[in-house]
């Protein structure tokens, strides 16, 4: 994998070679897996209020957490609580996904939220 846009560097842009552009395309392809994203835009949830939230059933809930997880597009905490009782909560992990194509190679661009982009971390990725 190689960033394909010439000025990534030069605008900031980082490449962080363990995000896979498959696994982005497939997770934005999901219905689940928008809503879920739409749902932790605003406060991480847990897999639990996911599934009562966007009204699907646990076992999926738990499975698109993780295909969203593994493509970089939530963030995975823990949440504690005083009972002893720790969860976990996901939250959206990006602002925008950019996705361009060159000489048949995709690119992956995902923008990271203003809180962290002054320390870099809006990234540029691409499928050879």
């Amino acid at each position: 994998m190689s960033a394909t846009n010439p000025d990534a560097r030069k605008h900031g842009w980082q490449t962080d070679e363990s995000t896979d552009p498959k696994a982005v395309l497939a997770a934005l392809d999901d219905d689940a897996c928008r809503a879920i994203l739409e749902a932790t835009t605003e406060k991480p949830l847990t897999a639990t209020e996911v599934s009562e939230e966007c009204d699907i059933p646990m076992s999926t809930a738990y499975r698109k957490v993780e295909m969203l997880t593994e493509a970089d597009l939530v963030d995975e905490k823990v949440r504690i609580n005083t009972s002893g009782k720790h969860a976990t909560e996901y939250s959206k992990s990006f602002d925008d996904v950019l996705v361009s194509i060159d000489d048949g190679s995709v690119a992956i661009e995902l923008t990271k939220p203003d809180a962290e982009a002054d320390i870099g971390s809006t990234y540029a990725v691409a499928d050879d």
